[in-house]
C-alpha cells in the first residue's frame, strides 16, 4: 500500500467541489461541499449514537439504507440540529437540490451538517449556492470540499492510498485499487462514534453488505478509539462510497480480497483518527495510549480510551508532568477487570522513554528525562496490565487553556 495525492478524488470517477454561500453570517470561508461519483455506487455509513440527532443524520440514515448513495452534500456553519420539523424539511430539500442538478434520485444523495446547534438552517443561501457548487465539480476539487466542511479545525485532514487487490488467480491478476478520504473534527469528540464528518471514496467493486462490514470494523478500530473532550456530537457521520471503476472482481465475501480491502480501509481511518486527535481544539500534543496484556483486544481498547479521555491525564500531558498515578486511576475506573499490582506504565516520545511505574507502584526515574519526553508534540503512554493477548491503542490530546477559550464563545 502506498500513499498518494488527491484525497476523495484519488479514486477514479469521483469529483468534488466547495463554495462559499454565507451560511454563517460574517464567515468568509467556503461552507458548502459536494462529493459525487460519475458512476452508481455501493455505499455504507455509520452515524452518531447520540439520541439527540441532527436532521442531516435522520435523512442520511433513510437514504443510506438501500446502500446506493453516490453523492454527499455537506455544510459547515450550522448543525441543523434541534430544529424540529423545519430542520428535517431543510435537510431533505438540501439533498433534493443537489440531486436535481446532478440528475440522480434524491435517495442516492446523503447530507451532512456541522456547526452551531439549535439555529435554523438558512436553506435559501444553500439553494442560491447549489448551481455554483455543482458546476464547480472537478477531479481536483477535494481540497475545496475539505475546506468547506471545516469548523474549528486548524489542519486539513485527508488521505489517499493505492494498493493491489488480490483476485485469487483470476485474470488479470492483482488489480490496483484506490481509497480516498477527508474528515473534519477537532472538538466535541467522544465515541461512539467520534464527532466528525468523514467521507470515504473508493473505486473498488464491492457489495454494500461487504462494504458495511469493512466500514464498521475500521470505525471500531479507529474513530471509536478517539476522544478529545468527552462530548459526543449530534451530527457524527462516516460515509463510504464504492463505484467499482477499478474493475476488480466483485467483492462479496470474506476472502483475501475483502481482507485486503478492509485492512487498507482501517489504515486510512486510523490515520485520520490520529490527525483529528492532533488537531484537538487547543491541543499542543498528540496523545497515544497503548494498553497490552489485557484479556481481549476490546478490553484493552476500553482501558486505553479511559486513559486517553481522562482530563487529569490530559492536563498532566499539557504540563509535561509525569503523574503516572493518574494513568492507573483512569485504568481503574474503566470498568474492565485487570491486576493493578501487575501493571507497569511507560512514557515514550521521540525524546526517549522512561518507566515510571512497575507492579502497580513507583520506581526511581529521572524527572528531568520524563519532562523532556512529555514536552514532545507526540507522546505515547504504554501500560501493561497483565499477560493476556489483548492489545489496543486509543488517541487523544492534551487539555489546554485554549480549549476553554475556543468553547467559551463558540457561537460568536
Amino acid at each position: 500500500m502506498k500513499t498518494i495525492e488527491g484525497g476523495v478524488c484519488a479514486p477514479a470517477d469521483f469529483l468534488a467541489a466547495g463554495v462559499r454561500c454565507g451560511i454563517k453570517a460574517g464567515a468568509s470561508k467556503r461552507d458548502l461541499a459536494l462529493v459525487y461519483s460519475r458512476r452508481p455506487c455501493a455505499s455504507a455509513a455509520v452515524f452518531t449514537s447520540n439520541l439527540v440527532r441532527a436532521a442531516s443524520v435522520t435523512i442520511s440514515r433513510e437514504h443510506s439504507r438501500a446502500g446506493r448513495v453516490r453523492a454527499l452534500v455537506a455544510n459547515s456553519g450550522n448543525a441543523n440540529a434541534c430544529t424540529g420539523g423545519a430542520g428535517l424539511e431543510a435537510a431533505r430539500r438540501m439533498a433534493a437540490l443537489a440531486s436535481e442538478r446532478l440528475g440522480i434520485p434524491a435517495e442516492e444523495t446523503a447530507v451532512a451538517s456541522t456547526g452551531v446547534i439549535g439555529v435554523p438552517l438558512p436553506l435559501e443561501r444553500i439553494e442560491a449556492g447549489m448551481a455554483e457548487l455543482v458546476s464547480s465539480l472537478a477531479a481536483d476539487g477535494g481540497e475545496a470540499a475539505l475546506e468547506a466542511i471545516m469548523t474549528t479545525d486548524t489542519r486539513k485532514k485527508s488521505a489517499a492510498v493505492e494498493f493491489n487487490l488480490p483476485t485469487g488467480g483470476v485474470a488479470p491478476g492483482p488489480v490496483p485499487v484506490r481509497i480516498g478520504a477527508m474528515t473534519k473534527g477537532s472538538g466535541m469528540i467522544h465515541p461512539n462514534m467520534a464527532t466528525m464528518i468523514c467521507v470515504i471514496t473508493t473505486d473498488a467493486a464491492i457489495t454494500a453488505h461487504a462494504l458495511d462490514r469493512a466500514l464498521r470494523g475500521a470505525v471500531n478500530r479507529s474513530f471509536n478509539r478517539l476522544t478529545i473532550d468527552g462530548d459526543m456530537s449530534t451530527n457524527d457521520m462516516a460515509l463510504v462510497m464504492a463505484n467499482g471503476a477499478a474493475g476488480n472482481p466483485l467483492i462479496d465475501d470474506d476472502g483475501p480480497a475483502w481482507a485486503a480491502f478492509a485492512s487498507a480501509l482501517e489504515a486510512v481511518c486510523a490515520g485520520l483518527a490520529r490527525a483529528m486527535a492532533r488537531d484537538g481544539e487547543g491541543a499542543t500534543r498528540l496523545l497515544t495510549v497503548t494498553v497490552s496484556g489485557a484479556a481481549r483486544e476490546q478490553d484493552a481498547a476500553v482501558l486505553a480510551r479511559s486513559v486517553a479521555g481522562s482530563n487529569l491525564v490530559k492536563a498532566a500531558c499539557f504540563g509535561a508532568d509525569a503523574n503516572w498515578g493518574r494513568v492507573l486511576c483512569a485504568l481503574g475506573y474503566a470498568g474492565i477487570p485487570f491486576a493493578p499490582e501487575e501493571t507497569s506504565v511507560e512514557f515514550v516520545s521521540a525524546a526517549g522513554s522512561v518507566t515510571v511505574c512497575e507492579n502497580g507502584g513507583s520506581v526511581p526515574f529521572s524527572e528531568e528525562l520524563a519532562k523532556k519526553i512529555l514536552l514532545h508534540e507526540e507522546i505515547e503512554i504504554r501500560a501493561v496490565v497483565g499477560n493476556g493477548p489483548g492489545e489496543a491503542s486509543a488517541w487523544g490530546c492534551d487539555l489546554t487553556y485554549d480549549y476553554v477559550k475556543i468553547n467559551g464563545d463558540y457561537r460568536s
